[in-house]
């Protein structure tokens, strides 16, 4: 099970935000957003940690990483059993979730960077539905297998994508190709872009709120 940090914004929670940090990073990454949320309800975030890997494109350098990356093109040579691997990580953590009284369509998957291609690769072929994906900064990996891995029950998924105008790291081209791509099997994306380069932004913030504020209405 991967270690994790915490925070619950109230007793009750009505759903859990699971959160994935990017390529570098490690789960206090985001914690300083909820305080930032203006959240209408409880909500329970996890954040864990991804395990400490060589990064191919980093010089082999050991850092924490959801999977590999081998090349500047996102697509080239996609680390498949890397990002499986993730992928049943986080599953552990989805049902750890459940097992402590979250129904299914109450736990969201959200993440920034390979954070985010892992709330997408995990959220969109998990079933029963999950209560949502929000996907910063990111792209679809493995997309040619997700037609035969998922089925219609996830094509109501709401599934936030939002993206730097000029971002250098993840292009905004990777992101809209990968909208297209969901929208071509029949997913419905909100889509939201920002004049910023790789981070988050406070516009962001806002529309992640209005978007948590909505599920369940």
């Amino acid at each position: 099970m991967l270690d994790y940090e915490q925070i619950q914004t109230g007793d009750n929670p009505k759903y859990c935000v699971i959160w994935l940090h990017g390529l570098g990073a490690d789960g206090n990454d985001f914690l300083p957003i909820v305080p930032q949320l203006r959240l209408e309800q409880a909500i329970r975030f996890i954040f864990p940690h991804a395990p400490m890997q060589a990064v191919s494109i980093n010089n082999g350098h050991v850092m924490r990483a959801w999977y590999d990356i081998v090349a500047p093109d996102l697509l080239a040579r996609q680390d498949t059993s890397g990002i499986q691997q993730s992928q049943r990580s986080i599953l552990e953590l989805i049902q750890q979730q459940r097992d402590d009284g979250f129904a299914t369509e109450e736990i969201i998957l959200a993440g920034f960077s390979q954070g985010g291609a892992i709330a997408l690769h995990t959220g969109l072929r998990y079933t029963p539905a999950l209560g949502g994906i929000i996907a910063l900064s990111t792209y679809l990996p493995l997309a040619d297998q997700l037609d035969a891995e998922t089925g219609d029950h996830n094509k109501n998924l709401p599934v936030l994508m939002a993206h730097g105008i000029h971002d250098p790291i993840v292009p905004i081209a990777a992101g809209i190709r990968s909208r297209q791509q969901l929208i071509s099997l029949g997913y419905s994306v909100e889509w939201q872009e920002y004049p910023m380069q790789h981070s988050v932004c406070n516009d962001e913030i806002d529309h992640i709120s209005d978007w948590l504020n909505k599920l369940g209405h």
